[in-house]
């Protein structure tokens, strides 16, 4: 089985899009200091594209959950294989993810976050497939709703390939 890959979001329309989004973050949390919580491992690149864009002080944490195993759908079974290195009670804290899908994850993880406490919990998104959403997710701030197709690149892979493709690309097998 050979792998096809096609461009959906170019690097340059990515780029631009995630320094949008840092100047209206910067914009919203005023003069607040912004504790970044990367979900792992497809946030990653998203995430330092993004704190470099945000004019605020920012920290930053990470997480691994995981729901998809090497398979190309979410399995609706979610782990936490790397939990926060402090708390966050009192902080202003932002959750980048690279992609919401089902939301199973997304909710999870956001109502596990709001038990500790922080000062305000947002959710940050480079991509949103609504059409797939079986669980209602609040998103603060989306980078592009995309329709129902596999994604790859700028940190989305299959089967760990392809998270390092400077665009968002589909992926399709023949």
């Amino acid at each position: 089985m050979a792998e096809k890959i096609r461009v959906m979001k170019t690097e340059e329309e990515v780029d631009a899009r995630i320094k949008e989004m840092g100047a209206q973050i910067s914009k919203d949390y005023g003069d607040k200091q912004i504790h970044m919580i990367c979900v792992l491992k497809g946030g990653s690149f998203f995430m330092c594209e993004l704190a470099k864009r945000i004019t605020n002080p920012v920290s930053l944490d990470f997480m691994s959950v995981s729901s998809y195993g090497s398979d190309t759908k979410s399995s609706g079974v979610v782990k936490i294989v790397k939990d926060l290195d402090e708390s966050i009670q009192g902080k202003d804290v932002l959750v980048v993810e690279d992609i919401i899908d089902s939301g199973r994850t997304l909710s999870y993880l956001m109502e596990m976050l709001r038990d500790r406490k922080p000062a305000s919990l947002k959710l940050c998104t480079l991509l949103d497939k609504p059409s797939r959403r079986v669980v209602d997710v609040d998103v603060d701030y989306t980078g592009f709703q995309i329709p129902d197709e596999f994604v790859v690149g700028y940190g989305l892979d299959f089967d760990q390939r392809y998270r390092n493709l400077p665009y968002i690309g589909v992926i399709s097998f023949d």
